[in-house]
């Protein structure tokens, strides 16, 4: 009895292990199936893309474009329209350009540059304009006085001893020996002494004397002593500064007045006449140059040149005595560029009297124009091609060069008199859109 229920119970154990084998074995089958089923499916469809994609690729047009400039692209073989390097194939899909115009060659290549560049209108307003202006002191020619010769004759003796010497109206300059001078004096003795009551002839002699320059001090002397002069004294009628005429004669030499800025020599130039020298009749010997009515001559610059007009208020602030400023006016533009100068050159009346300034002193001046009421753009909007001007029009891809005219410019400034309007939005800075002026070629608005 009891062997039979060890029996009937190892029986049992290796039925329930027959049904576990057959169970594990048939799930692994099933898996191993939809694997293989799943490895099909995914080949299948692999094969027919790959085979949609060559064929997708041999319906598609082979792109050429430029390794320098990406944004160009063209259908067929050549050369970049921008640079003139030689076309490639292009690789990657991209937008086709069949038009290079100005706004493509303006493009940046960094899309964020635009959009961060901020823009600017025509701004209309009345601006007062003040210009600032360097320049120095000279003498006004308007206040030049000449010595000359009435006669000729011989230098006995000179007062004067160097140029920029100062004399008086009256001062004895020179005296001269004139055997002209001599005889004149000699006629009118003869007269006195044998024909006292020819009145016309005396006189006649008497004023002979004096056009000849001959003083009228001394011709009282010679009537009161009977005696006549062997020298005669010149004196001069002007007051102020001592200069070499630039006309001697035949007999000296001349040299050109040094300008007043020019370090010739460690010591004051010496008169080119001596004692001894003959003047001929109408030699103009000396110039003298008036320190008390001197000119202020300002450099105007070409961009001011527009703002500056005869009449124009200035305020002078010499630099030898910067507390004395002083105000005066324009009264002369001169019309012509100095040697060595590009800039115009204003004068301005000083009454130097009481300055006394140095001739040649250095000045400073603002010049108080008339205010101008203009359109106007920031200097930076507006790029200089040499003889035109562009600025950058904003539009909806970007920015376009436009063409501008331009009238005067003040300060940061620039006044715009055509080629945009108060609609137009332009770049505050043009410099950004540009990569080489060589670039740029602008089209007039319509």
């Amino acid at each position: 009895m009891k062997k039979k229920k060890i029996a009937i119970i190892i029986a049992s154990v290796l039925v329930l292990l027959a049904v576990a084998t057959w169970i594990y074995f048939k799930v692994l089958l099933q898996k191993s199936d939809t694997h293989t089923q799943h490895e099909g499916m995914t080949g299948m469809e692999n094969m027919k893309m790959d085979n949609k994609d060559m064929n997708t690729a041999a319906k598609e047009k082979v792109l050429y474009t430029c390794s320098m400039h990406p944004e160009i692209i063209l259908d067929k073989p050549g050369n970049c329209p921008i640079c003139g390097m030689q076309l490639v194939k292009k690789e990657s899909e991209s937008k086709e350009i069949h038009d290079v115009s100005l706004h493509t060659l303006l493009q940046p290549t960094n899309g964020y540059a635009i959009s961060a560049i901020p823009a600017t209108t025509l701004k209309k307003s009345e601006e007062p304009i003040e210009i600032n202006a360097l320049g120095y002191t000279a003498y006004n020619t308007s206040a030049v006085g000449a010595i000359s010769a009435r006669i000729s004759g011989r230098i006995e003796k000179l007062y004067v001893r160097f140029r920029y010497q100062l004399v008086k109206k009256g001062q004895k300059i020179m005296d001269i020996y004139s055997p002209e001078l001599l005889t004149a004096q000699q006629n009118l003795l003869f007269l006195l002494k044998n024909d006292p009551s020819n009145n016309s002839l005396i006189n006649a002699a008497k004023e002979k004397l004096l056009l000849l320059g001959f003083p009228s001090e001394q011709l009282k002397q010679v009537i009161n002593s009977q005696k006549t002069f062997f020298t005669v004294s010149v004196y001069s009628s002007y007051s102020g500064h001592i200069h070499d005429a630039s006309n001697m004669g035949m007999n000296s030499t001349t040299t050109e007045t040094p300008e007043m800025n020019e370090a010739i020599s460690l010591t004051t130039q010496e008169l080119n006449l001596k004692e001894g020298m003959y003047l001929q009749k109408g030699q103009t010997v000396f110039k003298v140059y008036s320190p008390s009515k001197v000119w202020a001559l300002l450099n105007i610059y070409p961009s001011d040149q527009a703002f500056i007009k005869v009449g124009n208020k200035v305020r002078i602030v010499p630099e030898a005595k910067p507390g004395n400023d002083f105000r005066s006016s324009i009264y002369f533009i001169e019309p012509f560029f100095r040697p060595g100068s590009k800039t115009l050159t204003a004068r301005v009346n000083v009454d130097n009297s009481v300055l006394q300034l140095p001739i040649g002193s250095q000045v400073q001046a603002t010049i108080f124009s008339n205010p101008v009421n203009a359109e106007w753009l920031p200097k930076e909007a507006i790029l200089s091609l040499g003889l035109e001007k562009v600025v950058f029009v904003r539009s909806s891809n970007g920015y376009k060069a436009q063409k501008v005219e331009t009238g005067v410019s003040y300060k940061n400034l620039i006044q715009i008199t055509g080629g945009i309007t108060v609609t137009d939005s332009v770049a505050a800075n043009a410099q950004f859109l540009m990569d080489s002026e060589s670039f740029i070629k602008i089209r007039d608005k319509d």
